[in-house]
């Protein structure tokens, strides 16, 4: 199908998506976000329904699993920031490395050494070792709290069942009470959240060092971290080499989406679309503490914009999507970049570039939503060549997208940013009317005063003073 008419359909109500293919396509934006290679949380799926078929589970009770697994990260965006402040740190490396730790005193201790302010001089390398040191069980709880709860609310902004959600929540508890972030023990503990725990540690050590050390792994956590029935089940199930040759397959995309429980096997509505994206959005927003709030502020101007310019309701509310999930390749940058006070070098500089292309690829994981991935991909293009990531230029870059980019750009002006203060609404139009014709389009620059004018928030004479 032509990409254009799907997103006709889309904006007609007729979405053609079904949940487990918008969930496994966003389930990659959370891989990067938490430092792991791509198609983890559909590995850790795989595993875990896996486990769940094992218990003999109801179909209702698959479908909770399903997603509980495909989710577990929602909240890993919300302590990126923090991560970063602590440890003087890059996010990603440290959660990746973090996984592959035990919780025991002494592995954590040389973790912390071996991964706090790697950048820094010895001395002040020294003080905020010691610092993180003598604080640390307050620091874990407190990343665990904010990531487990922040998870959780979000799937219920995005209408998954409560199951899901405490799944989320409990994701970090251990079977022996040593968890966190309320140390919840045995079977107080949600099931799918011990599943996805264990799933989870069986990927990560199968990806780095193979079936044999992961198998291993989670056996020597029975009764530590893991359930001891479940840790059996899965040695059950483990046993099988055609277990793990699917994690390796290049069809485990399709393959997991197979294994979606027939009760939510069905189409999506737009509102249930629009929820997703919404509840999405917050993923992408609290990555950042200069970011928050920036989707939904983008996908209102969006709004305005083009009801200005005479588009039409569902396209609209298709465009807003658009807005919501324009910036999700920011969830594989580091915010060691994103938050960064200073200049940026010619490596993070090309990190920020690259934000674009990795939207774009977890956009198109959605096949109908070719237009929306455009957008993600074009929304740093300018109208004289002069953008990124492709340099396009002129009629190279629809309609759309210019509105987002204007949209884009007066919130970045009129938001607090970690190297400048916040700007007055007539000081942000002024500094882009600068730019109307070479970066920014003349009739969304105009659209978008004559809505600012309307609601008041400056006077139309502001550009003149």
């Amino acid at each position: 199908m032509n990409p254009m008419m799907a997103d006709v359909e889309l904006a007609n109500g007729n979405t053609g998506l079904r949940l487990a293919e918008v969930v496994s396509a966003l389930s990659h934006a959370l891989d990067m976000t938490d430092g792991q290679p791509a198609g983890h949380s559909v590995r850790c799926c795989w595993i875990g329904m896996h486990i769940g078929r094992d218990l003999s589970l109801s179909e209702a009770e698959m479908s909770d699993l399903y997603y509980t697994l495909l989710l577990k990260d929602l909240g890993c965006s919300s302590n990126a920031a923090r991560i970063c402040k602590l440890f003087v740190t890059n996010d990603h490396a440290f959660k990746r490395n973090f996984k592959l730790v035990d919780g025991s005193l002494p592995r954590v201790m040389s973790f912390i050494a071996a991964n706090t302010a790697v950048k820094s001089g010895l001395a002040a390398r020294l003080r905020t070792i010691l610092d993180v040191a003598m604080r640390g069980g307050a620091i874990d709880r407190e990343l665990i709290e904010t990531r487990c709860e922040r998870g959780a609310d979000i799937a219920r902004r995005m209408r998954f069942p409560e199951a899901v959600a405490q799944g989320i929540l409990d994701l970090d508890e251990h079977w022996d009470g040593g968890g966190q972030p309320t140390g919840r023990i045995g079977r107080e503990i949600a099931l799918y959240a011990r599943i996805a725990l264990m799933a989870q540690v069986a990927d990560v050590f199968h990806h780095t060092s193979g079936q044999v050390v992961a198998r291993a792994e989670v056996t020597r956590r029975a009764g530590g971290w893991f359930d001891p029935e479940l840790v059996a089940i899965f040695d059950r199930v483990a046993a099988e080499p055609a277990f793990w040759s699917a994690l390796t397959d290049p069809d485990l995309d399709q393959m997991v989406y197979d294994l979606e429980p027939p009760i939510r096997v069905q189409p999506i509505d737009d509102d249930l679309l629009d929820d997703i994206a919404d509840g999405f959005s917050q993923v992408i927003d609290t990555k950042s503490p200069f970011t928050s709030g920036h989707s939904k502020r983008v996908a209102l101007v969006t709004d305005m914009i083009a009801e200005e310019l005479g588009v039409s309701k569902a396209r609209r509310r298709w465009l807003v999507r658009a807005a919501l999930l324009h910036d999700v390749g920011k969830l594989g940058v580091s915010n060691e970049i994103l938050d960064k006070p200073g200049k940026l070098d010619a490596d993070e500089w090309a990190a920020i570039k690259r934000h674009p292309v990795m939207g774009a690829e977890i956009l198109s994981r959605m096949q109908a939503f070719g237009s929306l991935a455009a957008i993600a991909h074009e929304h740093h293009e300018k109208l004289d060549g002069t953008g990124y990531p492709r340099g396009l230029s002129g009629d190279e870059i629809g309609l759309e997208t210019r509105i987002v980019t204007v949209a884009d750009i007066f919130d970045a002006l009129t938001a607090e940013r970690p190297y400048r203060p916040a700007m007055s609404t007539g000081q942000a139009l002024s500094i882009m009317s600068a730019s109307v014709g070479t970066a920014i389009d003349a009739d969304c620059f105009d659209a978008l005063t004559r809505s600012i004018e309307r609601l008041n928030l400056i006077q139309p004479d502001a550009l003149s003073a």
